[in-house]
């Protein structure tokens, strides 16, 4: 448990450095998100960056498996 808790801690404090740069490459804005913009209403859906996170972190989680 504590081994996940610190993994994710790393991982979290990884996001929130590299978060700059992710904005500045379109990450959260790739093909696939869903962006509905209307007068005083916005609805969005970032389809391709959770399954581009789920794919990292699972990868993440694998390697530490091993």
């Amino acid at each position: 448990m504590t081994r996940i808790l610190v993994t994710l801690g790393i991982v979290f404090i990884v996001a929130g450095i590299a978060w700059p740069w992710l904005g500045k490459l379109g990450f959260g804005r790739l093909p696939g998100d869903i962006v509905i913009e209307r007068e005083n209403f916005r609805f969005y859906l970032p389809i391709t960056s959770m399954i581009l996170v789920s794919l990292v972190l699972s990868l993440i989680f694998w390697l530490f498996r091993k």
